[in-house]
């Protein structure tokens, strides 16, 4: 599988000067990689976990951080060396494998920059709408309850509306099963606006918002019904970073509405695993520019 990954913490290890290496392996199941030689070395300082592995690593680790346990998945394992009980095992250690799950660090850190202290609106609640209900609507779903902002979730899976059900009963929030008659009722309930869109699903999904949410409220044509096109446009997250242009992301573009690329969600959380491995802070810039490179057709280097 193609992942960024290993050009993304190559180029930091080399940046610090880090006598470690960053490699792909591709395994057909987490049990065969748990009884390798590899995850016994002991020079095995971790690994990153993607999809599908999010879920079977937990079985495999001694311990779990508390995000990594509300979210049900890690992407991050750490082998830890720890002290024993000195009166008995005479102060030796021992290696403790630690999952922690820094995929919510990637929607936290873009959410917060974007939305700063600014998004207050005198008039409605601040809504979020999460669109899917895998792994990576979990993390977000776990970000946007970190923002401590009382941001209202509200969350939407066009597949099987039972699994987001799932995601109000752990983070809070409510269900929609449409996006017209159905979440004008609940932001109509709520007094409230979409200010942030976060979508969890495959690119090949071909998910687009419907047009009354990303209007603007002057324009002529309301087709919105009983509510007003949203005052502030929302911002749309995208999780997919390949291609560069998926539907959503280029219906939002034309809207003029403000978008995050999953490749920004990929390099922020990939800094969150650096300083987990290291204990040092990560060359953002450095592990930036790498994904930039390796994501964004259009990109070039000093662009800002």
């Amino acid at each position: 599988a193609y992942s960024v990954s290993p050009q993304m913490q190559s180029a930091a290890f080399a940046a610090t000067r880090l006598p470690h290496s960053y490699s792909l392996v591709d395994i057909p199941s987490i049990d065969e990689f748990c009884a390798s030689d590899l995850w016994a070395d002991e020079d095995f300082g971790g690994c990153s976990v993607t999809i599908p592995h999010k879920r079977a690593i937990m079985a495999h680790l001694d311990e779990l951080s508390e995000a990594a346990e509300k979210i049900g998945a890690v992407n991050t394992v750490i082998a830890r060396q720890v002290e024993e009980d000195e009166e008995t095992e005479g102060g030796k250690t021992r290696r403790v494998m630690y999952g922690d799950n820094t995929d919510w660090r990637g929607f936290y850190t873009a959410l917060r920059r974007r939305l700063g202290a600014g998004d207050h609106s005198a008039d409605k609640a601040r809504a979020v709408l999460i669109v899917g209900a895998g792994g990576a609507a979990r993390a977000a779903a776990y970000a946007v309850s970190e923002l401590g902002d009382g941001y209202e979730q509200i969350y939407f899976n066009p597949r099987t509306p039972a699994k987001a059900s799932e995601l109000a009963e752990t983070f809070g929030g409510r269900v929609v099963t449409d996006l017209e008659g159905g979440l004008k009722s609940i932001l109509d309930d709520m007094d409230a606006e979409v200010r942030v869109v976060i979508s969890g699903l495959p690119a090949a999904a071909d998910f687009v918002l419907p047009q009354w949410l990303i209007k603007d409220a002057e324009d002529e044509g309301n087709e919105c019904g009983a509510l007003s096109p949203p005052s502030n446009k929302p911002i749309v997250y995208d999780v997919s970073y390949i291609p560069y242009w998926t539907k959503l992301l280029s219906q939002a573009e034309e809207a003029g509405l403000d978008v995050v690329r999953g490749s920004e969600i990929l390099w922020e959380q990939g800094v969150g695993q650096f300083e987990l491995w290291t204990g040092r802070m990560a060359p953002y810039k450095v592990m930036r520019e790498m994904v930039m490179r390796r994501t964004l057709p259009k990109y070039q280097a000093g662009q800002t």
